[in-house]
């Protein structure tokens, strides 16, 4: 069967405190890993409002504790933000208290604007350019210890010593990842609910061009999509109006907590805006549970996704939970049929 897993990203809603998206996320996962789902991973943002956690490390030594079967992991660590010692030293301590559960997903994004990466970096050794593949690879030393000889990290150890990291993916929304994570042999997470690029080309670029390391010996590529599924076509339509009205709020710059559907539906809409929260349904899959995995199929076969990761912002935590469940569902009963 094809896994079937969750991205969070901790969403607030408007009129909730944001404490109570991290208590959300804590429930979902349980209710995820129930339901069979297969990983459970937490997003990197700063200062959003829309977005509570800006440490997935911590959010998923919770969730890890409180559930017990599926895996729990990052989507992901934004590298550029963190010394890769520190990564590699939060990552280790958590695959020590949860062995076999933690994922090590990593990105090259900043996840917030630029004042906010600044302080995010100040004290770091900022360099002119992109700097995320030295970052990378020294994420990697300090689990070969392949340091040169000479090198003072050699005398450096990152502690736990006796756990290994947990399996590393590149996350991307453009053929650079895709690239990076075929050259390096990792896993490889494509985030088609924000990419311009096309997912098909990404996903089947990383596994014709994979080549085989210690940290992967077979592809393994997840797609990540955005959806809401209602028991109607008619109520997940409902539904998705707060994320409709969020993407459109973002793309005029206003980063607000999700409205709920009668805030949404308050919002006085022009014919561009409504042009424009049509064009962003190309990333976004609604509908009744039949639907969206008729909907999803296609992209599925075409990208040759081992993996299919989702994301769903409803302003109502039950009925999120019942997406995530009626999906499932939908999904087990066509793989079952086939």
């Amino acid at each position: 069967m094809l896994p079937l897993s969750i991205l969070d990203l901790s969403v607030v809603t408007s009129g909730t405190p944001p404490a109570a998206a991290l208590r959300n996320s804590i429930d979902l996962a349980r209710h995820a890993d129930r339901l069979g789902y297969g990983h459970y991973w937490l997003a990197e943002h700063h200062n959003l409002p829309s977005v509570a956690s800006p440490a997935p490390e911590i959010m998923i030594g919770q969730i890890a504790a409180v559930t017990e079967r599926i895996r729990v992991g990052s989507g992901g660590v934004m590298l550029p933000n963190h010394a890769p010692l520190m990564v590699a030293e939060r990552f280790k301590m958590l695959e020590a208290l949860f062995p076999g559960r933690i994922d090590l997903g990593i990105g090259r994004a900043p996840g917030t604007d630029q004042a906010t990466m600044h302080a995010l970096r100040r004290r770091l050794d900022i360099r002119e350019g992109d700097d995320f593949l030295e970052r990378l690879q020294e994420l990697t030393l300090w689990e070969t210890r392949g340091f040169p000889a000479g090198h003072p990290y050699n005398n450096v150890m990152a502690m736990p010593n006796d756990v290994p990291l947990p399996p590393i993916w590149l996350l991307g929304s453009s053929d650079y990842s895709s690239e990076l994570a075929a050259q390096v042999g990792m896993g490889f997470a494509f985030a088609h609910h924000f990419a311009s690029y096309d997912a098909v080309e990404a996903l089947t670029h990383y596994r014709a061009r994979f080549q085989p390391t210690r940290w992967r010996t077979k592809p393994h590529g997840i797609l990540a999509v955005a959806a809401v599924v209602g028991e109607t076509d008619a109520e997940a339509e409902r539904l998705a109006l707060s994320m409709d009205v969020s993407r459109l709020l973002r793309d005029r710059g206003r980063y607000v907590p999700l409205p709920s559907v009668e805030e949404a539906q308050a919002i006085p809409l022009t014919d561009a805006d409504r042009a424009s929260i049509a064009r962003n349904r190309a990333r976004l899959f609604v509908g009744s549970p039949s639907r969206v995995v008729q909907l999803l199929q296609p992209l599925i076969k075409a990208s040759q996704a081992d993996e299919v990761m989702v994301i769903t912002a409803i302003y109502d935590h039950e009925a999120r939970k019942r997406s995530y469940t009626l999906l499932a569902e939908a999904f087990k009963q066509q793989q079952a049929a086939a």
